[in-house]
């Protein structure tokens, strides 16, 4: 699957998602490694303990621990941050340290958003180009689609831009055409979800959401579309009908796997925003797993609240 190929073309890159496998054979094996990757996620652990509050994020998000449970291991962090739709007076509950990871393929998100402000700026929809790379680099995961819309956005300059816009304060874009190793935080992806889903009051009184109503049905429609073998991740803590983006990349640096998953997910009821960030894993499968774990303790301990 991802590790089969580079990340991006330039060497020494990280290696990560792959464009659209191409053939029969091809499409077998990120099947057949996909179907492992979610065995991988699901089985043999631990059902997680609601973890308690330990303060509160500069953010004003609640901060709190994991439980035992979730078992990172070695170089292995994770960091989750929930935000309950249905209970807009709260904040996002942040689990583990709210540091910087590199955004792998989750900020193809970002990406799009950044590309539909532009489009809204100029009064223009997307061209059927812009539509087609956008639809395969959300819903394949497609790195030439978010090479292309990564120069179309203008870089690191144009995402930092967009972003002041979105409400992100903590994701600084990739050095030149390497946008997967964007770096941000867990709160500021539910900065992001929240532009793209949520419909409650601005989180600024007065404020006009900066994506026009169109733009986040677009989003949200592509979100809910991922391919079936991209669909772990966040929806693990939570039924089917998951909205999601991943994100994967394997750093030439240390031999170690950046593993991602946004989304939006349902679940007794309420819908909740959830983003969880991790690096140094052994193995894709690894951090796959301890992800799935992470989304699941994270919301487990939110709704319990």
């Amino acid at each position: 699957m991802a590790y089969l190929t580079r990340f991006l073309p330039q060497p020494r890159t990280p290696r990560g998602d792959r464009p659209r496998a191409r053939g029969a054979a091809a499409t077998g094996l990120l099947a057949a490694t996909a179907s492992a990757l979610l065995a991988a996620g699901t089985l043999g652990l631990a059902q997680p303990a609601a973890a308690a509050p330990a303060g509160s994020t500069a953010s004003g998000s609640t901060a709190a621990s994991f439980p035992a449970s979730v078992g990172a291991k070695g170089e292995a962090r994770v960091t989750a941050a929930v935000f309950d739709l249905d209970a807009p007076g709260r904040g996002p509950a942040v689990y583990g340290t709210d540091m910087p990871y590199d955004t792998a393929s989750i900020i193809k998100v970002d990406i799009l958003a950044s590309v539909l402000l532009k489009a809204q700026d100029s009064r223009h929809a997307l061209t059927a180009k812009e539509r087609a790379q956008a639809e395969a680099m959300i819903e394949h995961s497609d790195n030439a689609a978010a090479n292309a819309l990564w120069r179309r956005v203008g870089l690191a300059p144009g995402l930092k831009a967009a972003n002041k816009r979105l409400g992100l304060t903590a994701t600084q874009g990739g050095p030149g055409p390497k946008w997967g190793l964007t770096r941000t935080t867990a709160s500021d992806q539910i900065r992001l979800l929240r532009a793209v889903f949520d419909t409650g009051p601005a989180p600024k009184k007065g404020a006009a959401p900066a994506l026009s109503d169109a733009s986040r049905a677009y989003i949200r429609t592509l979100m809910s579309r991922v391919a079936t073998e991209q669909s772990w991740g966040v929806s693990a803590a939570a039924g089917p009908g998951a909205a999601l983006k991943n994100g994967w990349l394997q750093r030439d640096t240390t031999g170690l796997w950046d593993v991602n998953s946004v989304g939006r997910i349902t679940t007794g009821g309420h819908h909740y925003l959830v983003a969880v960030l991790s690096d140094g894993s052994t193995s894709m499968k690894d951090g796959v797993a301890l992800v799935e774990r992470a989304a699941r303790a994270a919301v487990s301990a939110t709704t319990a609240h």
